[in-house]
């Protein structure tokens, strides 16, 4: 290898791991209020920076309390991931707006974070001066009714305690309860004491209008105490006491539906909403039968994903629709709890043309400025083109047949004038061929009627839509009549060959049986089918056998 081959070798890897690395920093939370601690953490990707963070920049605004680091290896597919990850503890030293500044480990630094604090009056109370204690907090006195009020327990410790600490289950009968995420602890200084902090916050919807009273929540521990060394237990037991410490019950006022709020409308109160629409692909370019999948996603801050209701489905003339399970999620902020729900369909157009899509509208109440809102999507127009293979080929999927309007029932009179004339036409000229003489029939060119019906057979059996449907459109060339004629006169054809459509055309895909379809093929009239004329009438089976 020459040396300007090993150079660019050395270039390139230099640049992969230089855009590879990076360091980031994030906080446990962004909201605090006057005295509490908040975790820094800084990750580095980067296995070739030794050293820590410079945290000089932090101490105009901070006072740091600690720092801790953890390395990681993670290993997947063969391939390593280090980490590394500094955890730095800070109290502000001011009330307010506070920014944590950029820091630098080697070449790299961290974007800023911004903080709120929030001042608290000190009270001095009896509470606080133990070495336990234990407060509740509702972030509003009056809700509505199955809206979402967030209950904050905050317990206080200025001794070590035991990990063998419990908080009460929070359960209220007329109210859905939902912790929101695990229970995160800091410090907090009062009185010039530093105390730790566990925090547990929770989600109330209550169901019912009038008065809620939140039950008192009790925190047991065991206490960490100091005793010489002559005066240690025996073996197996635990130095110090269990104390149990409660909060106080909390009323909490639930407001009705307001009056003006829509009877017809799911009753929706939340702090926002959002409504979104997707498509995959874009309805750009879009040709009769081909595959599109639309999802309709809305987010609502204060509700859960099992309070949003389904969104209206996509009921258009010339439009299949194939919908799949709804997405539902819940992710949680300072604010609680934020829901989202996907609606996803598979839409399949029948037909060329404009085809109109009605607007999509989500009527809710805004908790945060107390009054209705309506949050909708415009509507839509699809313009679909002709599918040239569909013009040669009959279509594998069934069209819609319609009955004419009055405005075209004389063309529909006209057809029928005409077809009975060539009817009679060719009664003559069957009537004059059986006076002349026999003619050899020609051999039959392609597969036979019975072996296209024996590979749909094969087909329905094995379960396997893709191949059911080309073994069906094979086997519909051959007939008298298209697919969508005997599915138009023939009902249980018709479903069987929606369930096939359904696990063709849907994006999460269904498991499909071909039993339906291959009964209903056989079950068709015999005397709406006709007869194969290169078949013999005497000596071949019958074209569909019981």
């Amino acid at each position: 290898m020459s040396r300007r081959t090993t150079l660019l070798l050395l270039l390139a890897i230099s640049a992969g791991h230089a855009q590879a690395a990076n360091l980031v920093a994030s906080v446990d939370r962004s909201r605090l209020n006057s005295g509490e601690t908040v975790e820094l953490t800084v990750e580095s990707s980067d296995v070739t920076q030794f050293g820590k963070p410079d945290l000089s920049p932090l101490d105009a605004q901070f006072e740091v309390s600690g720092t801790r680091q953890i390395n990681q290896l993670t290993t997947l597919g063969g391939d390593n991931h280090a980490t590394t990850r500094w955890i730095i503890t800070l109290l502000p030293k001011e009330n307010g707006t506070v920014v944590i500044p950029p820091l630098q480990v080697g070449a790299l630094k961290t974007q800023p974070i911004t903080l709120q604090v929030v001042e608290t009056a000190s009270q001095n109370t009896s509470a606080e001066l133990a070495p336990v204690f234990i407060e509740a907090n509702l972030d509003q006195t009056s809700v509505y009714v199955q809206a979402q009020a967030l209950l904050t327990v905050r317990v206080y410790h200025s001794v070590s305690l035991y990990d063998d600490s419990s908080l009460t289950p929070l359960q209220i009968p007329d109210a859905r309860v939902e912790q929101l995420g695990e229970s995160r602890t800091y410090e907090k200084v009062i009185n010039s004491i530093r105390h730790g902090v566990i925090e547990t916050r929770y989600a109330l919807y209550p169901q019912h209008s009038g008065t809620l009273m939140i039950p008192a929540q009790t925190f047991s521990a065991t206490l960490v105490e100091s005793r010489p060394a002559q005066e240690n237990t025996l073996q197996g037991t635990k130095p110090g006491k269990m104390i149990h410490v409660s909060s106080a019950a909390l009323p909490l006022t639930i407001k009705p539906k307001p009056d003006l709020y829509p009877a017809d409308a799911p009753w929706l109160p939340a702090r926002n909403l959002t409504l979104n629409e997707g498509w995959n692909p874009t309805p750009d370019h879009v040709q009769v039968g081909d595959s599109l999948t639309r999802s309709l996603t809305v987010e609502a801050e204060g509700l859960s994903s099992a309070q949003l209701p389904a969104l209206p489905s996509t009921e258009v003339n010339g439009l299949r629709r194939y919908p799949d399970q709804p997405v539902l999620g819940n992710r949680t902020s300072d604010r609680g709890l934020t829901g989202s729900r996907e609606d996803r369909e598979a839409l399949v157009p029948t037909r060329a043309g404009a085809l109109e899509l009605p607007p999509v509208e989500v009527v809710w109440w805004n908790t945060h400025e107390d009054h209705l809102e309506r949050t909708s999507l415009p509507a839509r127009t699809v313009q679909v083109a002709v599918n040239p293979s569909l013009v040669v080929d009959t279509p594998a999927t069934p069209t819609i047949i319609t009955a004419p309007d009055d405005e075209r029932l004389w063309q529909w009179q006209l057809s029928t004038l005409l077809l009975a004339c060539t009817t009679l036409l060719g009664f003559a000229l069957w009537w004059r061929a059986r006076r002349q003489p026999a003619v050899q029939r020609a051999a039959q060119t392609g597969p036979s009627p019975r072996t296209l019906l024996d590979d749909l057979k094969r087909a329905t059996q094995a379960n396997d839509p893709q191949a059911t449907r080309q073994a069906l459109d094979a086997w519909a060339r051959q007939q008298p009549e298209t697919l969508a004629d005997m599915a138009a006169r023939f009902v249980p054809l018709s479903d069987a060959l929606d369930g096939l459509n359904g696990a063709l055309y849907s994006e999460s895909g269904q498991y499909w049986l071909g039993d339906d379809l291959w009964r209903a093929i056989k079950a068709i009239p015999v005397a709406e089918r006709g007869q194969d004329p290169a078949t013999d009438t005497t000596s071949l089976p019958p074209l569909y056998p019981k």
